[in-house]
């Protein structure tokens, strides 16, 4: 059962800036018409109120409204959009992401990883390391196609522990010249949160990512 916490505080805090706002904005067009009525009736009449003056003043005070209308729309955009995010944050617990990452996952004698290739590669090799850099196993995956790869390796016989196990990819074409391989794990989301209005997802591993970082949802 999913808990959500509504932030009454923030929505009390965008009323209030809101109708702020909307005060200042009537103050300052009652200003202005008080001020150019007084200008209009104290104007010399050998001498009156230049039109284009008048126009431009008008022009001032209604851009500066506009203005203030747009920041308004704007903050109802923003308002919206953080209940989308929320929403959608709702739908990804429980679910696996994959993400960039070179973290090997062990599970019952058998180590499995994934990558993505930039381009066509004539040989492709994996090789698996302790935290420390120390190299543990190989595998060789020959010539393979651009796109998302993903490899298994034999971890039963490896007496270390398996928990920290990372794997890196090495990747030529034909002639030599290397193709940029990306590690890529997966990960559970089991909570979602927010961070400087970006959707966060909290995973199984202990990490918190943004969900910019997502590469594929499974």
């Amino acid at each position: 059962m999913i808990n959500s916490v509504t932030n009454t505080s923030s929505t009390t805090d965008t009323a209030g800036t809101k109708a702020a706002a909307a005060n200042s904005n009537e103050g300052a067009q009652d200003r202005f018409l008080k001020l150019l009525v007084a200008q209009l009736n104290n104007q010399d009449p050998m001498n009156p109120l230049d039109n284009a003056q008048m126009t431009s003043q008008i022009a001032q005070i209604n851009t500066v409204t506009g203005i203030q209308q747009l920041n308004y729309t704007m903050l109802g955009i923003a308002e919206q959009f953080s209940s989308m995010q929320t929403l959608q944050g709702a739908t990804m617990i429980d679910r696996t992401v994959v993400l960039e990452g070179d973290k090997l996952a062990v599970a019952d004698g058998v180590g499995k990883g994934m990558f993505d290739l930039s381009g066509t590669a004539k040989d492709v090799k994996v090789e698996i390391l302790t935290p420390g850099g120390q190299l543990v196993g190989t595998v060789n995956l020959n010539a393979q196609e651009a796109g998302r790869r993903e490899f298994e390796w034999d971890a039963s016989k490896y007496t270390g522990s398996t928990s920290d196990l990372k794997f890196k990819v090495t990747a030529l074409n034909s002639n030599g010249v290397a193709v940029e391989a990306t590690p890529l794990i997966q990960a559970k989301v089991v909570s979602t949160g927010a961070s400087d209005g970006q959707l966060t997802l909290n995973l199984a591993n202990g990490a918190t990512v943004t969900y910019d970082k997502v590469r594929a949802v499974l």
